[in-house]
């Protein structure tokens, strides 16, 4: 089946700063260890948010469990596939970049999601892994999210590892937000308070809704999510609520 071409107009996720400060770090990362050139594989890539990104890597083939957010991709011109994480549809050593961003923590069994990442990687391919970190940062987002963890980066490199990966770097994200977002999630602990966002099972949603900045606030935050993702490429950050990790198969 022939892909369309995947570069594409700016999309809202990529004006918002959450988005913004996890793909440039990623981003970051990825452009220094410069995976060979091939196929990319977006696990649990939803709507193809990440395509745009993830092609100058390569070409991207999505997959996914859910059906709404796949309509959405390929109505984007993007090759969708619905498939389990753990079951992906290709032969082993089929793509040079294994994508996981935010997924792991959705799926019962993350060590059996890594493995087959693992499968289908590439010798001297790589993979790269977003997740939330901290548990004690659990909130009403993961909540929404549907997700069933948190991570520690000592417990998402060991996962990693255990599945045959030499793991390059792990290091937190969000970094520079970390204060006000950690304090932010335990005051609304505090006083039981959430906000109401927009979520799949809803008609109008094919993922949950970003919680949305004033523009100032947002256009701030923009900047610093710029700012962290150039200190990432040159160190591990010590804290954060996301974890970010780099890994290669052996050849």
């Amino acid at each position: 089946m022939p892909l369309a071409a995947q570069s594409g107009p700016v999309l809202s996720e990529d004006r918002h700063w959450w988005f913004h400060t996890r793909t440039a770090s990623l981003l970051a990362l990825l452009d220094q260890y410069a995976p060979p050139a091939g196929l990319v594989l977006d696990v649990g890539g939803g709507a193809g948010n990440m395509v745009h990104h993830l092609s100058r890597y390569g070409r991207v083939v999505g997959i996914d469990n859910a059906r709404k957010p796949l309509r959405v991709a390929r109505g984007r011109g993007y090759l969708a596939l619905l498939a389990e994480a753990t079951a992906a549809p290709f032969p082993d050593a089929t793509f040079s970049l294994v994508a996981l961003l935010d997924v792991i923590e959705h799926c019962p069994d993350d060590h059996a999601v890594l493995a087959e990442a693992y499968r289908v990687c590439s010798a001297g391919g790589l993979a790269v892994v977003t997740t939330p970190a901290l548990s004690w940062l659990w909130s009403h987002n993961d909540v929404d999210n549907r997700h069933l963890r948190r991570y520690s980066r000592q417990n998402l490199a060991s996962l990693l590892a255990e599945v045959g990966f030499d793991v390059l770097r792990v290091t937190y994200s969000f970094f520079l937000v970390f204060p006000a977002a950690a304090g932010l999630v335990l005051l609304r602990k505090l006083l039981g308070a959430s906000p109401s966002l927009a979520t799949p099972d809803e008609d109008s949603a094919y993922q949950v809704e970003m919680e949305e900045a004033p523009g100032a606030l947002n256009s701030l935050l923009l900047r610093a999510g710029s700012l962290e993702a150039r200190l990432a490429r040159r160190h591990d950050l010590p804290v954060g609520t996301g974890l970010l990790a780099v890994a290669r198969k052996p050849c």
